[in-house]
């Protein structure tokens, strides 16, 4: 049944990972067309209008969207000075005060970024040259929010069941 749950939540983390990286690509592309229309603008060609716009919802999504695959594949930034020193049972117990650390993060993340999107959803906000409401960009990264925190809860499973059951580290 792990194995299961492991291999469904490691595909749910990759394909967040390339939804954002489908959107990072279209900003490179965005982005790519706005600065060629500014440089050829002589032969009738022209920015992207609300090309900032656009890189910013994008670039916000591929941050979003990248956090739960970094957590699964626990490639967050981590500083180990004296985990070499250590032992595997205090290692695997560093892993999970860092996995619940980074649970508790996520969640209180995710919780804050709910009552904004509930604000901006409310007040109607817009960008100001597209006029794309805010709240866009809030749905988009609360998706990848909940993908993260689920992600995370699996990962405090994963350090738990490897503290508890050593052979059976995966």
């Amino acid at each position: 049944m792990y194995q299961i749950l492991s291999k469904r939540i490691g595909q749910l983390a990759r394909l967040t990972a390339y939804a954002g990286g489908i959107g990072l690509f279209a900003v490179i592309a965005v982005t790519c067309v706005s600065v060629a229309g500014r440089a050829l603008g002589g032969l009738g060609l022209a920015p992207v209008p609300g090309d900032i716009e656009l890189v910013g919802l994008g670039i916000g999504f591929a941050v979003f969207t990248a956090l739960p695959y970094a957590q699964y594949s626990r490639a967050h930034a981590r500083v180990d000075l004296i985990k070499p020193a250590l032992g595997a049972w205090p290692n695997r117990l560093l892993d999970l005060a860092g996995d619940l650390l980074m649970f508790g993060f996520t969640a209180l993340l995710t919780w804050r970024l709910w009552l904004g999107m509930l604000d901006k959803a409310a007040y109607g906000e817009t960008s100001f040259i597209l006029q794309i409401p805010l709240v866009w960009g809030y749905r988009a990264a609360m998706a990848a929010m909940v993908v993260a925190v689920i992600v995370a809860g699996f990962c405090v499973l994963r350090s738990a069941r490897a503290l508890i059951l050593p052979e059976a580290r995966a």
